[in-house]
């Protein structure tokens, strides 16, 4: 049986070609992939050499759909039930993950989930559904509602972590989908004030239904003197650097108070150091924190919060596309014109989605 599936062949070279259907294991499944979410990670990737050569590869990581097949050992799922992937696994036996923090394993499982996403099908193997990490999507909840369960899930994770709470004044630096994640879910949380900066108008702008109430555009303003502005002169009490900038995570210091938390959320590219006033972090009491992953408990409380209806994560998806438009999903993000793109592999049918703007 064959397949449709976006393959990468280098840096900007993304075909959608013709291939197997992967076969099912003996103890795992074969998933119908029905929504994958485009993420910045993904983009970061395939627009660069990612792979170092390795090519053709298939991305792609936040990934839902229904249960196609089984192996004749696998008795945890059943064809026609509708799952969400968590990409992350882990042994859940070494020491990070048995003290709670599993998304620190020493020991984590390569090749089980978190690609293969851009694809009509996925095989899930025996081994990723004893492990952990795949959830049913409750009745009534679309499949694009329930992809955006992965990407909140490390959005989850890093307020949780740093306890937005009551009364906090929270900085986000970068108003893509990942910060309007953070403005929605620290309001969910209960902060007061939530503050954000880049450099593009339009996001800005988009961010505002999220929850945001300040915007700073950067380019045209300091954002570290917009901040102290915004905030009395005293600084926030949380900064969340969520863009892969170096020069984001070098202001992003003095946009915090006197013993206030700075998180380095966005990775910034490969071999290069951003420079920091240790002094100025040491005299001014201040925690800086870097954060990737959840563990599996935190996942599947983003996921049940991404299919809430208090989330309304319907209102995030600015573009829906079908697989063979991922070319253009890619630009629509990287333009800033979209929040957040989800691809159809199998088109709009079914999906309970609506049609591509």
């Amino acid at each position: 049986m064959k397949m449709q599936a976006a393959f990468m062949y280098g840096p900007n070279d993304i075909r959608v070609e013709e291939t197997d259907r992967p076969a099912c294991p003996s103890d795992g499944l074969v998933l119908k992939i029905m929504a994958v979410g485009l993420c910045g990670s993904d983009i970061r990737n395939l627009t660069s050499d990612s792979r170092h050569g390795g090519y053709p590869f298939i991305y792609g990581h936040e990934i839902v759909g229904i249960v196609d097949e089984t192996g004749e050992e696998e008795t945890a799922f059943q064809p026609g039930d509708r799952l969400f992937l968590f990409p992350g696994t882990y042994c859940m036996a070494c020491p990070n993950c048995i003290s709670g923090h599993s998304e620190n394993c020493t020991n984590v499982p390569h090749g089980l989930a978190g690609a293969g996403g851009f694809a009509q099908y996925t095989a899930v193997s025996g081994e990723k559904i004893r492990l952990g990490g795949i959830y049913r999507i409750p009745d009534g909840v679309s499949f694009e509602a329930a992809s955006l369960g992965e990407p909140l899930t490390s959005v989850y994770a890093c307020e949780e972590n740093i306890r937005v709470g009551f009364n906090d004044t929270l900085v986000i630096i970068g108003a893509g989908p990942i910060g309007c994640f953070m403005a929605k879910l620290a309001k969910l949380r209960g902060a007061k004030t939530v503050i954000m900066a880049d450099i593009n108008p339009r996001r800005l702008e988009l961010a505002r239904q999220f929850g945001v109430d300040h915007g700073i555009n950067s380019a045209q303003e300091d954002p570290v003197a917009a901040v102290k502005r915004l905030t009395g002169g005293t600084g926030a009490d949380k900064v969340i650097s969520a863009n892969p900038s170096n020069a984001a995570q070098a202001q992003s210091i003095y946009m915090a108070r006197d013993g206030g938390i700075v998180v380095f959320f966005g990775g910034v590219p490969k071999g290069s150091l951003t420079e920091l006033d240790t002094n100025y972090i040491h005299y001014h009491n201040l925690w800086i924190k870097g954060h990737f992953g959840a563990s599996y408990a935190q996942s599947q409380q983003a996921f049940q919060l991404a299919v809430s209806p208090e989330f309304h994560g319907e209102q995030f998806i600015s573009h829906r596309l079908p697989l063979s438009r991922i070319c253009e999903g890619i630009e629509l993000a990287r333009s800033g014109e979209a929040i957040k793109v989800v691809l159809f592999p199998h088109g709009f049918q079914g999906t309970s989605c609506q049609a591509p703007l």
